[in-house]
């Protein structure tokens, strides 16, 4: 049942997959209209609706067969409240709007900004929008921990008008043009790839099926970054460490035996100092030590340096495996 709900939610399309300004925002809102539709369809399928009611009065027919019902949600209850110690291993989809940043490329006779360039995300495009996380509350405590990696996108609009200052190759730039006039690539699409340790907390609001939490995280970008001027037959196409990333979370957890669902807002930032090196690969590992032994060298990178800084908000709905310390009674 969660998978029809998930299917049905996730299948809904916004009209064409190239989206910035506000048609962006309408797409971060219907994406959110969605995580609620895939929780709330997934928690009600797999608990009876007789959890979810109050207790009948005493003239109510078959109470006998009722207040058993109430006794099944009691236990339920008791058994999936939060006691602390638990871990959940999760995963999730979503979908972001990234506010429009300016775009820097330096190198030698090289000094160029691309002035405001709205970001497309296209979420639900190959490869998708998607996270996974590992976290863990602590014993009888409100308080936990999470590693939570984000794999999310930004393309530019090639087709679109933008304002240019600077000059490239000795020459000054009109201070309007296409961007694929300057640029024949500008995208990290393999992943604004974001690894976050994030710290937690519970809030007192919290019910035995219900939970809302807050979190902030400091870490990592690792994206893979596509970048080649025009007319330069050499691009950049390489997974690589740009900078550090923040984020802060608000959600709220649904909360079934062993199951989590969750629907989460999170706003994250990342500032890119991008290596043009002129190579094209997609290992990670590999990638990131050419990027570690190069540095150490000294060597400048031969396309010089793109710089930018990527504010995005985001909203994601998942599921996650739960691990929690048996009850010890109501």
């Amino acid at each position: 049942m969660f998978a029809e709900a998930a299917l049905a939610a996730w299948s809904f399309r916004w009209g064409s997959s190239q989206k910035s300004g506000s048609a962006g925002q309408i797409e971060l809102i219907s994406a959110l209209a969605a995580c609620l539709t895939v929780c709330i369809l997934a928690v009600q399928s797999l608990c009876p609706a007789a959890l979810w009611k109050d207790r009948p009065s005493r003239h109510v027919e078959h109470d006998d067969q009722r207040a058993a019902q109430f006794e099944r949600r009691d236990a339920v209850a008791n058994e999936v409240r939060y006691r602390g110690g638990e871990a959940l291993t999760a995963f999730y989809g979503g979908a972001q709007y990234t506010y429009p940043s300016h775009v820097r490329i330096q190198r030698p006779g090289t000094d160029l900004t691309l002035h405001n360039l709205p970001w497309e995300g296209r979420p639900f495009d190959h490869p998708i929008y998607y996270g996974v996380r590992v976290a863990h509350w602590f014993p009888a405590s409100s308080v936990g921990g999470m590693i939570d990696f984000t794999h999310s996108k930004v393309y530019s609009p090639l087709e679109e008008k933008a304002r240019f200052s600077g000059s490239r190759n000795g020459r000054i730039i009109p201070r309007e043009a296409r961007i694929a006039d300057v640029f024949h690539k500008l995208e990290f699409t393999h992943g604004h790839n974001m690894l976050t340790l994030n710290g937690l907390w519970r809030l007192p609001l919290s019910t035995a099926f219900f939970s809302p939490y807050v979190g902030a995280g400091l870490g990592v970008s690792l994206p893979h970054s596509e970048v080649q001027l025009r007319g330069e037959h050499a691009r950049t196409y390489e997974y690589q460490y740009t900078g550090p990333a923040y984020q802060m979370v608000l959600g709220i957890e649904f909360r079934i035996p062993r199951l989590s669902y969750f629907v989460e807002y999170k706003w994250t930032s990342a500032s890119y100092r991008v290596p043009l090196h002129y190579r094209e690969t997609k290992s990670l590992f590999s990638d990131l030590a050419h990027q570690f032994l190069r540095w150490r060298s000294g060597k400048e990178p031969e396309g010089g340096w793109a710089t930018t800084r990527l504010a995005s908000h985001q909203v994601v709905s998942g599921m996650g495996y739960r691990t929690m310390p048996v009850a010890a009674g109501p």
